[in-house]
Order: structure tokens, then sequence, then C-alpha cells
């Protein structure tokens, strides 16, 4: 019987990655997720793939980012330069020992370590944008990331699975009906100028006149379940608050609110991470937003603390402050891309063109 690693392993590489013969695959992951791992290497060499792998061991960038000077923070690997600029498809498979374990290095060395890299991240930006590269990131079920979303191993393992449709006998019909239902979505609001989030703390309107909202369908993350777009950058104006907790680098920041004036956030409080976020909010572009999307995935209905799974909750909204998606037409830049997430299910509502089309967390047509 195929095991449900080796169904995940061929949805990767068949589906998310279309792995065609001859195609240079980097897959980076830590040695906890060795078993998928092993599954994607076999099914990548049966499509005819050329595979790198890169697997870090426990406190790896911790150790590395405490003990390295500044010549050795500024190197950059030339097997991760060519994959960013010349390899055909890109797969992260996210599987922690520890989430906290960077929390307590050196900021400055951090920021150096930013500098080095930050030209490869908008190459891999620009051609991910045009799936030039193909990339996708997933998850391994780890005990970390079981405690952090406050289940059992054997119960996240459950979730994860389930969200990606792997207990489905074609998980990958599965994600082409899902790009199919969400293809009526972004054919409207492609139709449409403008859009306004309204509900508990939110009322925060913004133009998307020659953006693109894109179909997240499983192909770039997995799982997925979203439509996405970038802001026109200073037409944003409102206030909007999340009301789940906003999660980067590690750090949970919770009760976020934004003022925004002509795409700029003017003001923000946070009731717990203020410092944090005051700290973060002073990056190149963090004021303004790179995305606007709406979650889609009503298999996710637990916030994990992930925002892999989080931002696709189906029934809520989130925006992210920084990095635009090139592949929106977006053009804000910045070294952060940080996702926050409001819920819809209590009387929430979006109007598009001043129609609404969205109420209580469920689309009207």
């Amino acid at each position: 019987m195929e095991t449900i690693l080796s169904k995940y392993a061929k949805l990767l590489v068949h589906y998310c990655l279309e792995i065609q013969p001859k195609d240079k695959l980097y897959v980076r992951s830590t040695t906890l997720a060795e078993p998928l791992v092993r599954e994607v290497y076999r099914h990548a060499l049966r499509a005819g793939a050329i595979v790198e792998m890169d697997l870090d061991f426990r406190e790896k960038n911790r150790i590395f980012l405490t003990e390295a000077e500044e010549h050795q923070l500024s190197y950059v690997s030339p097997i991760y330069k060519q994959a960013m600029e010349e390899f055909n498809a890109y797969l992260y498979i996210r599987a922690p020992f520890n989430l906290k374990e960077d929390n307590n290095v050196p900021k400055g060395k951090s920021a150096i370590r930013r500098k080095a890299t930050q030209p490869y991240s908008k190459t891999y930006f620009k051609r991910t944008a045009t799936r030039e590269l193909k990339r996708s990131l997933c998850q391994y079920p780890t005990l970390a990331a079981a405690q952090n979303a406050d289940m059992s191993l054997e119960e996240y393992e459950q979730f994860v699975f389930g969200a990606c449709n792997l207990f489905a006998d074609n998980p990958q019909q599965e994600w082409l009906n899902r790009r199919h239902d969400q293809q009526r979505i972004v054919d409207l609001l492609n139709g449409r100028d403008k859009v306004q989030y309204k509900g508990k703390g939110i009322d925060i309107t913004f133009s998307t006149k020659g953006r693109t909202w894109i179909n997240s369908d499983g192909q770039t993350n997995m799982p997925s379940g979203e439509v996405y777009t970038c802001p026109v950058e200073d037409s944003v104006n409102g206030v909007v608050h999340f009301s789940l907790p906003a999660i980067y680098m590690g750090q949970e920041v919770e009760g976020v609110t934004l003022w925004v004036k002509d795409g700029y956030v003017e003001k923000w409080e946070a009731k717990r991470g203020q410092e944090f976020m005051d700290r973060l909010l002073k990056a190149e572009g963090a004021r303004r937003f790179g995305e606007a999307a709406i979650g889609t995935n009503y298999n996710i209905q637990q916030f994990t603390k992930n925002i892999l799974f989080d931002e696709k909750i189906g029934g809520t909204i989130h925006m992210a402050l920084g990095q635009s998606y090139f592949q929106t037409g977006g053009k804000n830049q910045s070294a952060i891309h940080w996702d926050m997430i409001g819920d819809m299910k209590d009387g929430g509502a979006i109007y598009a063109d001043d129609e609404k089309i969205y109420e209580n967390g469920q689309f009207l047509f």
C-alpha cells in the first residue's frame, strides 16, 4: 500500500512543482524531515530531475549567528546562489526542531546576514513570480510545531495531512477542484477596481486597479486555499484590527490595530509585543502593504501559530506589511513580509466596487 508520505511526495513533485525531466530541484529542510525527504528524492529522480539537498541540523542557524564573524556572515553558499539564479524548482519543507531557537541571537549579526542574502531573495521573488523558478513551501509534522499548535504530534499529523487533502484517494484531483472553485472568485475580483473589508474593528478600503488577484491553488504553498493581490500602494485607507495573533520570526504579537492613510501606516498598536512591532516597522517598506488576501480553505478552522496554515483559514482575511508579490503587479519592496489575519465569520463583509460579495466568512455567489 502507498504510504501517506509517498502520496505527499508525489503531490509535491508532480502537482506543486510539475517536475520535468532534467529539471534542477533544490530541496531545503531539516534532518527531522528525512522520511519525507527520502520520498521526495525518490519521486523526483523517477521524474528525471537533478536533485540537490540542504538539510539543517539542530540549532545550526543559532550557532552560526552566535559564532560567525562578519566575513562568515557575508558568505553565501554557491549552491544556494546557483539554485536561486538558475535552478528550475525549489522545495522548502518546514520541519522545526525548536521554534524559539533563534530568539536570542545577536540582532546586529542577523542584519548582516539579511544584507548578504537580500540580492538572492530579490532574484527568488522575481523568478517565482513567473514560475521560471517553480517553488513550493510545505510542512513536515514535528513535535515543536505540534506543541506550538497546542496539539499532540498525532493530532498535528492528522491536521497537516488533512489540510493537504492527503487522505483523499486522489489528492491532486482535490486540488484541481479547488483551483476551479477559486477561479470564479478571482475572475470576479479581477473585474473590479475597489475593495473594502468591514468587520469588528475593520473598515479599510484599497484600490486594485491594474493589479491581479491570484488563485492560490496549492502549487506554491501546500496546503493553500486563498486568493490574494497587492493593493495599489498609496490607495489603502482606514483602520484594520487583526483578531488573530501576528507571528513573525518566532515572535507573537497580539491585538494588532493599524491606522492607514494613503497607503502608509501612520499609527499602530499591539496589546502584546509592541516593542518588537516598533522595531520591525522601522524596516524600509514595512509601513506599506504588500498583500491583501482572503482565506478559502475551510478544512482549516483552527489557529496553529503557523502562517502557512493560518492565513488559509476559511472565513478570514489577511493583509501583509512589506514586500509585494511581483506577480500581482505590486511594487513595494522590503526585507519583511508580515501577514496579519482577521476573522470575518462574525459579522464581517467584503465589498467589491460597493457590491457586497462576502458575508460572515462566506462568498455570496
